[in-house]
């Protein structure tokens, strides 16, 4: 039987690991273009070379030389560095120090950069230029989120900018339709964007640009990062004013549940945690649990249930209902730890919430990886009441470290959050329903009462770490997605 042919796919993200990271999207995209290559494919992964990488990084070669992109009046000098971060992967980083050498990746904690529309206009225009300039004919283009959005849309309507590369198949993967790029009209000139496209069928808003909806539109396929998420976004409730694109382009959206890198998060090898352990023998989660508690200021108690949440701070994560729950929550006998940074007002509540109780709530602002790491291994329980989900990570990695998730039944949590049965031993977590406060007190309550049984919260934690969300069976989806496209250009 003939093998098939190994694939050539360029990949385009605002931001992926080991370069920058604000979110999930950089371990997603860094974690498949890994999978990818290790599947037999050659990987060509795009993303701008921000400060975070360059002080990481800061000697690379150029991958060609020095391209120049006309902009109206004037022209843009770039440069393409290159790193093989994995066997199989080449990544090309977009330099312009205008653009991206700065403190953050998207903006301060207070706004958006100004300029973003025209920092990732650049950034796409770069990706073209540059596979153009290395002599690549990728078979796919795979794009993610509004800040690569108008790829798609250039492959199709502007030949001048994608010169060779022009009817190349396209993949838009949405991993939060919250977040959709949107600008005054008046920069569709500098974007390069045909006025003809701007009207309510094309890349108009309410009056204003859509970045998002360009590669909705034009994308030969959509994807998303979970199943249940691609059916909920077709309906008013979570399409975000684009459900009727969704629906009209239902033929060629799906969704994919993004995976987990075993290889970074595993209690077995993590070096980040103060005590390995296994399925077989947990007395390692012990001693993480003592690191965690001292950490947040708790004294180490066995018998009380810790909590751990890890989370941009943000109405979609939930922070409006825990801050309503927090009195009642408060009152259970449980300890709950937060590491996050977020939305300013939320950060101060909460800090200002922690200090109010002391020996129940302890408040980390900031994102610390290894501090992450120690917390999905030290808690008892990971709570995660998100109002919408598109996949969500870190329930899958509670599930590995034999910390049972408590979560709301949404987008990716409903695909890797099984309802625990104690009279059948089944399940994986703790799943309400409603967004109010009373759901999310009544999947605590169960959770507490479950850890009062021994054998019961045996039982959770053994099914949990059971469960394989690995990158593979996912990745190889991903390449089926993109041979139909190869099959459908021929």
């Amino acid at each position: 039987m003939r093998r098939p042919f190994p694939l050539t796919i360029a990949m385009a993200a605002s931001e992926a690991l080991p370069y920058a990271k604000s979110g999930g999207l950089a371990d997603v995209v860094g974690a498949l273009a890994a999978q990818l290559a290790r599947l037999g494919h050659r990987v060509l992964l795009f993303v701008p070379y921000y400060r975070e990488a360059r002080v990481r990084l800061p000697h690379l070669p150029r991958a060609c030389a020095p391209l120049d992109l006309p902009f109206p009046g004037h022209d843009v000098r770039v440069e393409l560095l290159r790193h093989e971060p994995a066997p199989g992967v080449t990544a090309l980083l977009v330099r312009q120090d205008d653009a991206f050498d700065r403190p953050h990746l998207y903006g301060t904690p207070d706004a958006d950069y100004w300029d973003n529309a025209g920092r990732f206009a650049l950034f796409c225009r770069a990706v073209l230029a540059g596979l153009a300039a290395l002599r690549e004919r990728p078979d796919v283009l795979h794009v993610h989120d509004w800040q690569t959005s108008l790829l798609p849309l250039y492959l199709r309507h502007r030949p001048d900018y994608a010169g060779p590369l022009a009817g190349t198949p396209s993949l838009v993967t949405v991993h939060n339709l919250a977040y959709q790029g949107l600008f005054p009209a008046s920069a569709l000139g500098y974007l390069g964007i045909p006025p003809g496209l701007f009207h309510m069928h094309g890349v108009e808003f309410h009056g204003r640009l859509n970045l998002l909806k360009a590669g909705l539109l034009y994308a030969d396929a959509i994807s998303t990062v979970s199943p249940r998420y691609s059916e909920e976004i077709r309906t008013p409730q979570f399409g975000e004013g684009l459900d009727g694109v969704l629906r009209e382009r239902a033929g060629v959206l799906c969704g994919i549940l993004n995976g987990v890198d075993y290889e970074a998060w595993n209690p077995e090898s993590d070096a980040h945690i103060p005590a390995r352990y296994t399925p077989g023998d947990l007395a390692g989660k012990a001693r993480c649990k003592e690191d965690v508690e001292r950490l947040f200021g708790f004294e180490p108690d066995p018998r009380t249930p810790l909590f751990g949440t890890i989370s941009r701070m943000a109405d979609q994560k939930g922070f409006d209902l825990l801050a309503a729950a927090l009195p009642q929550l408060v009152a259970l006998p449980l300890r709950w730890c937060l590491l996050g940074s977020g939305d300013r007002h939320y950060q101060d509540l909460f800090a200002g919430l922690a200090r109010r109780h002391p020996g129940r709530l302890a408040v980390r602002i900031g994102y610390d990886e290894p501090l992450a790491h120690r917390i999905e291994a030290g808690a008892d329980a990971y709570l995660m009441p998100s109002r919408f989900e598109p996949c969500g990570l870190n329930q899958m990695y509670s599930l590995r470290y034999g910390t049972v998730p408590v979560v709301r039944a949404v987008g990716g949590l409903v695909d890797t959050v099984r309802p625990y049965d104690p009279a059948r031993g089944t399940g994986t977590g703790f799943v309400f329903r409603d967004y109010d406060v009373g759901g999310l007190l009544w999947a605590v309550r169960e959770a507490l009462a479950a850890f009062a049984r021994p054998a019961d919260w045996a039982r959770l934690r053994a099914n949990g770490m059971a469960e394989d969300f690995s990158w593979e069976s996912s990745a190889r989806r991903y390449v089926e997605l993109y041979r139909s496209l190869c099959a459908r250009r021929a």
